[in-house]
């Protein structure tokens, strides 16, 4: 099994408005954006999506346009905003999240309470529809875990209402605490406090790391063209790759009046009464006797019949069974053609994110056979064919 995860790669930076347009780039319908800007009844607001290009990348633009007020917000005004909200209680708790975040950051800059920090880029409604927009956006897409790259800042200064400020404002720079930083050397102002909030309250610093296998790859377009760099985000969907433990029955019997030969039909009974595997193991039984000890592992349903072909087909008189877990990897089986002959094989996803491959031990006999060649040198070339590929 495997989850949805998405890793924010902010080379450029980060805004949200740019955080909007990739994910429209990563399969959100617009559509879907325009519907659901409207359900929030903020007034007439329209959704302005264009295709841009940012040094040769060409990505989705997104602006909000929004008639003009002068409402001066403070938190619970946007709370109220995001909990009036159409949006699902995961992605209401993640927008109500982020701008809390912002709120924390901006009384500790002017040494406030959070409750009377009044907003003011933050508060307007085109900032309040980049947040909302892009948690709910997160959500409609299945994101259930996220991680970050670094994230570049910018250099310079910038004029904001309370004056002019170094980049990153202070603000914001708070708000990334705990986050790796880049861009330190690119001009202007890369991430936003919208951005950055985004960012900080879904990945919360975790770095990429390994079991991430990626998908589709979404770019966000900034509203300034610089001629140092492509002006966009990228988002990376990925699938986490996860162990299950699926809860078994493990059959046991031990006997020592079995022929060695009469071994392998037992075996073949039990996988045929419903087990999932069969063993036959050495052991040494009671007053110094070698026996056997055949164990089978079935699912809770397949219990009976697995007992009743272990009665029947060999000589045990008692059988003891108990549940266990067994830990599985993700796998999917696959179809090749080498050398003429198709090989069925299994293909697993392991922790690490690596993946390994075995093929079907009936299909490499059969290749041999048709091929005029040893099993073990065919099973041989398939696994260096695989290490190729």
């Amino acid at each position: 099994m495997s989850t949805r995860a998405l890793i924010f790669d902010p080379f450029a930076g980060i805004s949200g408005d740019m955080t909007v347009a990739a994910l429209l780039d990563l399969g959100l319908e617009e559509a879907w954006l325009r519907d659901f800007v409207a359900a929030l009844e903020l007034g007439d607001i329209e959704v302005r999506i264009e295709r841009v290009s940012r040094r040769g990348i060409s990505c989705p633009h997104v602006t909000f346009v929004a008639p003009p007020e002068q409402a001066h917000r403070h938190l619970r005004h946007l709370l109220e905003i995001v909990n009036g909200s159409p949006a699902t209680e995961r992605a209401r708790a993640w927008a109500c999240a982020a701008f809390e975040r912002i709120a924390v950051a901006e009384a500790a800059v002017h040494g406030t309470t959070v409750e009377r920090v009044h907003f003011h880029e933050v508060g307007a409604l085109d900032s309040i529809l980049d947040v909302l927009c892009a948690m709910a956006g997160f959500d409609a897409l299945g994101f259930d875990t996220f991680y970050t790259r670094p994230v570049a800042v910018g250099s310079g200064w910038i004029e904001i209402e309370h004056g002019r400020y170094p980049v990153p404002a202070p603000a914001t720079a708070r708000i990334l605490e705990g986050l790796p930083l880049t861009g330190f050397d690119l001009e202007g102002e890369c991430t936003t406090p919208t951005g950055a909030a985004i960012v900080a309250t879904l990945a919360e610093g975790r770095l990429p790391g390994p079991g991430l296998v990626a998908g589709r790859t979404g770019f966000g377009a900034g509203t300034r063209d610089p001629g140092d760099r492509p002006n966009c985000l990228r988002l990376i969907a990925c699938a986490v790759a996860t162990v299950e433990a699926d809860t078994l029955i493990l059959i046991q019997a031990d006997v020592d009046d079995l022929a060695p030969e009469y071994v392998a039909p037992v075996l073949e009974a039990l996988l045929t009464g419903g087990a999932l595997d069969a063993v036959a193991l050495p052991s040494a039984m009671k007053k110094g006797r070698p026996g056997l000890r055949i164990e089978a592992l079935a699912h809770p349903g397949q219990l009976e019949s697995v007992i009743e072909a272990l009665f029947d087909h060999s000589p045990t008189i008692g059988v003891r069974h108990w549940p266990v877990s067994r830990p599985a990897l993700a796998r999917a089986e696959e179809t090749i053609v080498w050398r003429g002959q198709t090989i069925r094989r299994k293909r697993v996803i392991l922790p690490g994110g690596g993946t390994r491959t075995k093929p079907e031990y009936e299909d490499v006999i059969q290749a041999a056979r048709a091929l005029g060649l040893p099993a073990w040198r065919v099973r041989l070339a398939l696994g260096e064919e695989d290490a190729t590929n």
